[in-house]
């Protein structure tokens, strides 16, 4: 019995030992949006703790903190509290950079292509394996990407007015994120640059009559309230986010780590997409209103937006073939990869 308590009191204190002597790295997490937007959500449900699990049994630990909603840095500013050390880790919304991160981009400037979130990042995933430019666009910031991202669902067009063509677009103020405005090129409307956190006070104060956004987060912001009619149009799901961390930082932390980081990318990337999954029907429903509701543009129409629009992917290659980048072959995979994966294309954006 001495033996067996010995034996369990000596375990006992390595156990305490191993914990004790276990480094605690102190990481900061950043994003813009606030907690209710399902790539925030899951930075602290997902991300975090399989970092966490991934790093049991070894010599680190590290101590979070979480800054979201504007407390480190606005929406469309993580790029920047990344480049400067601000924060250590985090999820840039590169819809928010089109200029910084053009390759980022492609499937804004790609619209009507793919409503599937999960073969967008399905796609883009390849052009991370396959095109050498992608990671070389962050690492110009001192950007390190961790893997994987988030894609948002299939853009659909919200107005307080009823919307049956592109006609009824003509003279009208409609707000969309980043690049999405181009997809207004053509219709006859206003486009004009917003993002979540203030289209629903927008649209209530007139600034705007209708935003181009996605079902999850106009359902979360309730949207409908004040833009009650939903057009299905098939923008297509977009790449908007990628989880990355300061290059420097990164490069000095032991590989158990940097492997955890990655781990918890590719993680948070799987259960952010089945979540969304499960999330669309739902927030469909929410839009559905007896004010509005929502309806589905002609596949006429669909198709006339479609090539009504000039060939934006052309602004896309010029502006990001200034950093060097083979522009050509990155649309030529990109769009091919969407094809592989079955994507009904309203329109072949390739350069021809």
């Amino acid at each position: 019995m001495r033996r067996l308590l010995l034996g369990t009191s000596l375990a006992l204190l390595a156990q305490a030992g191993s914990a004790m002597a276990q480094e605690e790295i102190s990481v900061s997490v950043v994003n813009g949006h606030p907690p209710v937007f399902l790539w925030v959500k899951h930075l602290t449900e997902t991300f975090i703790p399989t970092v966490d699990a991934a790093l049991e049994g070894t010599d680190y630990k590290i101590n979070w903190t979480e800054n979201y909603g504007g407390t480190l840095a606005a929406v469309g500013g993580e790029l920047e509290a990344l480049e400067d050390g601000l924060a250590e880790v985090g999820i840039v919304p590169t819809v928010f950079e089109p200029t910084a991160l053009p390759l980022q981009n492609i499937s804004y400037f790609t619209p009507f292509s793919a409503g599937d979130p999960k073969l967008v990042m399905q796609a883009m995933e390849q052009l991370y394996a396959d095109q050498d430019a992608m990671r070389e666009e962050w690492a110009r910031y001192g950007i390190e990407h961790l893997g994987g991202g988030f894609t948002l669902d299939n853009y659909v067009l919200m107005t307080s007015f009823p919307v049956d063509s592109i006609d009824d677009l003509e003279g009208k103020r409609i707000a969309a994120p980043g690049p999405a405005v181009n997809w207004l090129e053509g219709t006859g409307a206003v486009g004009v640059s917003g993002n979540l956190t203030t289209y629903y006070s927008d649209i209530q104060t007139g600034v705007f009559e209708g935003v181009i956004t996605f079902p999850t987060a106009a359902a979360a912001a309730n949207l409908q309230e004040v833009a009650p009619y939903t057009t299905v149009t098939n923008f297509g799901a977009q790449y908007a986010g990628a989880l990355v961390a300061n290059a420097d930082w990164y490069a000095d932390q032991p590989e158990e780590v940097q492997n955890a980081l990655r781990e918890g990318a590719i993680a948070y990337t799987q259960a952010y997409l089945d979540e969304q999954e499960q999330l669309v029907a739902a927030a469909m429903e929410t839009l559905d209103t007896d004010a509005g509701g929502v309806s589905e543009m002609s596949d006429e129409e669909k198709k006339r937006w479609a090539d009504a629009l000039p060939q934006i992917a052309s602004t896309w290659q010029e502006s990001a073939a200034g950093d060097g980048a083979d522009t050509g072959a990155v649309l030529d995979a990109y769009i091919g990869a969407l094809q592989a994966g079955g994507a009904p294309l309203l329109r072949d954006w390739r350069i021809q």
